[in-house]
Parts: structure tokens; sequence; C-alpha cells
């Protein structure tokens, strides 16, 4: 193949270097026979999702002084004790939770808060101080570290079920896949452009301009794309879940883990949290898509004895200001509620108190819990490597599991 037609057909006859989006990328795809590992599954709201009309404080007056309109209204509210319940949208979430599949993580944040969509989301994506910028994100970080540390195999792969990679996914020597959709990656490696390129490569292209790494990352992908394929194919998904774009996430997520793929992270997301007018129908209606999605997806777990090795963790980039504005909805805060699924909790239900309404800082809410213990317990504990080598300080970490 000359390099003129490379060039032209992978879109880098700009001279910018420029991947391909069903290439969206991998460094490694796991081979090995391993069996009996644990599953984790990230799922991100993005926009900033409104943690105190999420999981409500309803006994709290204060809520209801500073959310004249949007706040819930006690009858409405899904009590889960007696001082917090869930949305009234959630509804699909009060039995995971009645069987001690779900815990609650109230006011978890992080030092100096960055209000900013984009800077709070790297935060959150890099696991980095407020002050420090990464170009790597924390899981991306677990799988150069397990790479490092298991050196005699592959390492494990990590998917985001998406058409493009999240910075929480990209780590300095090894990145995850992104497959929204995998018998239309399989087919797409299979056009005779990627099929020649394949079988033509020589060292005068791997050397040239700097497109080895495409040519390396063309070849991985050739062969991921056909492991994934044929792995996945194996598994119908039976269970219903709710005909969104979201449910079809979690619905993909299932068939990856019950077909036996080699893999130990999942990444979906679901947008449309930035409330800043009209809260209560947006939110409403986004935390029903939410709910239901997740509900379906812990209960097709459970029916094919996968629970007890998935962990679910939802996040968020911030939550949103305690009163609400004159648009009858919120503006960006600062920390959050994190939920927690699986069927082996340590601690299910609320895990600690609900967030100080009386103690604000500059009318948000103070964080009680940094987000990196959260990830160093996902990391210690679920993942098995030590938090310090991916957050490159050692945390404390929490008990929920």
């Amino acid at each position: 193949m000359k390099r003129r037609d490379f060039l032209r057909n992978t879109a880098l006859a700009s001279g910018a270097f420029m991947v391909p989006a069903f290439l969206k990328p991998l460094e490694a795809m796991a081979m090995s026979g391993l069996s009996g590992y644990k599953n984790l599954v990230i799922i991100q709201l993005s926009g900033g999702n409104d943690g105190l009309n999420t999981i409500i404080p309803f006994r709290n007056d204060i809520y209801y002084q500073k959310r004249s309109v949007i706040g819930i209204k006690q009858p409405d509210v899904i009590g889960l004790d007696d001082m917090q319940g869930l949305n009234p949208n959630m509804a699909a979430l009060k039995e995971i939770y009645d069987q001690g599949w779900m815990s609650i993580i109230n006011a978890v944040g992080y030092p100096n808060p960055d209000r900013s969509h984009f800077r709070s989301m790297d935060i959150w994506q890099t696991g980095s101080d407020a002050n420090q910028f990464l170009t790597t994100g924390w899981i991306g970080r677990y799988l150069d570290s397990n790479c490092q540390t298991n050196k005699s195999q592959s390492p494990y792969t990590a998917i985001e079920v998406d058409d493009t990679l999240s910075l929480a996914m990209k780590g300095a020597r090894m990145k995850a896949i992104a497959v929204q959709n995998p018998e239309k990656l399989f087919q797409t490696t299979r056009e005779p452009f990627f099929k020649d390129l394949i079988n033509n490569q020589n060292s005068e292209h791997l050397n040239e301009d700097n497109l080895g790494y495409l040519y390396k990352t063309m070849i991985e992908t050739y062969s991921s794309a056909d492991y994934i394929q044929n792995t996945s194919k194996t598994y119908n998904v039976t269970a219903n879940y709710p005909s969104t774009p979201f449910g079809n996430q979690l619905k993909t997520v299932s068939k990856f883990i019950n077909s036996g793929l080699k893999t130990r992270v999942y990444y979906v997301s679901l947008s449309g949290f930035d409330t800043h007018v009209g809260q209560q129908e947006q939110q409403g209606r986004q935390l029903k898509t939410y709910a239901d999605g997740v509900a379906a997806f812990i209960k097709d777990l459970k029916q094919t004895n996968k629970l007890d090795d998935t962990l679910v963790m939802t996040f968020s980039e911030f939550g949103r200001r305690v009163e609400q504005n004159a648009s009858n909805g919120t503006d960006h805060g600062t920390a959050n509620n994190i939920m927690i699924y699986g069927g082996k909790l340590k601690k299910a239900g609320i895990y600690n108190s609900a967030p100080d309404l009386t103690a604000l800082d500059n009318g948000d809410l103070k964080y009680q819990i940094d987000f990196r213990d959260v990830y160093a317990t996902l990391l210690d504990k679920w993942l098995n490597v030590n938090n310090s080598l991916v957050l490159n300080k050692n945390f404390a970490g929490l008990q929920f599991i």
C-alpha cells in the first residue's frame, strides 16, 4: 500500500495525527484463561446530577426552605430510613435497596472544588488534586500498573461502551477500547482497506512519520474485534431492559460479562443532568432512565449468578448548590452522593450521615469523603492493586466492600 493512499484513507493528509473513531483505541486484550475474577462497572452521570434531589433529606426543614419549589414533597419521597429517601422517579431501585444490593455514600467530593464541568470531570476521571493536571486516567493507570506488575501475562482490558474513549480509560502505556456495537466494530475491521493494511504492513510503514503507533493500534484492534465479537455472540441476553440508549449500554455490558469476556472494567455514561432551568421534570426524566436501567441490570446479573462478582459505581462530576435558583433549577455545586451496587456489599444501605445543611461553604455542601477513598477501596479490595500505584499517594479507603 502506498503511503499517500494510507494517509488519505486514514484522514491523516492534513498532517494531524488523528485516529479514526472506531480505533479509539486499544493497547492489549487479555487472552489468559483467568476465571472467577471480579467485574467493575462505572456509570458516569454527566452534567452534574443534583444529589439532594436524588437522595432526599426529607426530614430536614432547611432542605424545603432552600427549595420551596423544586424540593420533592415528603409524601412523594420513597423512604429508605427515617431521614432520607429516593426521588420518586427512582422507584425501580427500591427493591434493589431492600435486597441489600445498594449502598449510598453521601457528601463525596474533594478539597478546593472546581465548578467547571470540564475541569471537575477531569479531576474525577484522573483522580488528581484540584491543582494538579494529569493526562492519564485512574483506570488507565490501573491498566499500566497491572501490566507492570504482571509482566508474564497480558494486562486485563477495560471497555467503554461508547464510540469514543474517556480520559478515565487512558493510561501512559495502556488504553482501554471503546466498543458500542461489537458486530459493527468487527465488520469495520474487515473492510478491504483495513485488511490490506494488516496484511501489507512492513518496516518502512512502521517507521515513517510516527505512523508506527497507528499500525500497532490497527493490528491490535483487528485481533480484538474478532475476540470480542466471537466471544460475546455466544450469549444472548434474555432479561428485559428499557428500550433506551442507556438501557442498551447496560444490556451490552451484561452480554459481555455473561459471555465470559475477559474484561475487568466497563464504563458507561448518561448525560442530561445540567439542570439550571426547570429541574424537576428534566432531572426526574433522567433519573427514571438511570434507575430503570440499573434495576434491570442488577436483576439480570442476579439471575445469571454474576452479581456477587460485579460491583457498580455511579458518580457525577459535582452536585448542585443547596438553594434553588430563580429559574427553578440549581447551579453548579460541590459534594455529591455516590451509589454502589453489588451482591456482596459489606455495608449496604445508607453508608454515612446525610449532608449537613447547617454548615455550608458559601452555599455549597462540604464534602465528608474524598472521592479517591472510594477509588482506593475499589482498587485495593476489588481490582487487587495497591491504590498508591494508581492514585500517586495512599488513601485509606472505606468499608463498603
